[in-house]
C-alpha cells in the first residue's frame, strides 16, 4: 500500500480537524494521540486498511467477531505479535466506527450475515487497544503507553472524531472541488 506524505493535502485537512477537536473543542493537547489518529483517518481512507484482518482462507474481515476468530489463526513464532497487531486493528476499527459513522451499525444490522450487532463496539475497541498495550514490547511503534490512552479515553476520543467529521462536514464546499490532490 502506498503510504500518503506528510505534506499532502488529505493529510493537513485531518490533522488540522483533529487538532482543532481535540486540542481547542476538548483541550486535549496531546500531540502523540493527535498524530496517531490523524494517521488512522488517512490510513483508513484505504479499503484494504480498513479491512487488513484477513482469516485463514485470505478473506479480509469486515466485522469484529471474524476479526476476534483469526487471534487463534496467527502463525505459531509470532502469535503474541499477530494478536498485538490484530487487537490494535480491532481497536482502531471500533474506533473509526463509533466516532465517524456511528450510523453505519444501523445499516448493517439490516444485513442478514451482519453478526457484530451483538458486540459493543465502543467496550470492545477499549478491551482491544489495553490487550495490545499489553502485548507491545518497549520499542514497538505505537508505544504501549498510546495504546494505554486510547483504552482509557476510547469514548472522548470517539466524541474527538465525531467533531472531525462534522468539520469537513462544515468545510468550505469549494475547497473540496478547488484540490485536485485530495485523493492520489
Amino acid at each position: 500500500m502506498q503510504m500518503i506524505r506528510e505534506d499532502h493535502p488529505l493529510k493537513r485537512l485531518f490533522s488540522g480537524l483533529i487538532e482543532q477537536a481535540f486540542f481547542t473543542d476538548l483541550g486535549i493537547c496531546s500531540p502523540e494521540l493527535t498524530d496517531y489518529l490523524s494517521n488512522l483517518l488517512v490510513s483508513f481512507v484505504h479499503v484494504d486498511r480498513l479491512q487488513a484482518i484477513r482469516d485463514a482462507e485470505g478473506r479480509r474481515l469486515d466485522q469484529v467477531g471474524a476479526m476476534l476468530a483469526a487471534l487463534d489463526h496467527g502463525p505459531v513464532p509470532q502469535v503474541e505479535e499477530h494478536n498485538r497487531q490484530v487487537h490494535r486493528h480491532i481497536g482502531d476499527y471500533a474506533l473509526f466506527w463509533a466516532g465517524v459513522y456511528p450510523e453505519r451499525f444501523a445499516q448493517l444490522r439490516r444485513r442478514p450475515t451482519y453478526r457484530d450487532h451483538v458486540i459493543d463496539y465502543v467496550a470492545q475497541g477499549k478491551r482491544s487497544y489495553a490487550i495490545a498495550s499489553d502485548l507491545t514490547h518497549e520499542d514497538c511503534l505505537p508505544p504501549a503507553w498510546l495504546l494505554n490512552r486510547l483504552s482509557h479515553e476510547f469514548e472522548t476520543c470517539v466524541h474527538g472524531l465525531q467533531a472531525v467529521r462534522h468539520g469537513w462536514e462544515q468545510h468550505d464546499k469549494t475547497a473540496w472541488h478547488e484540490s485536485h490532490e485530495l485523493l492520489y
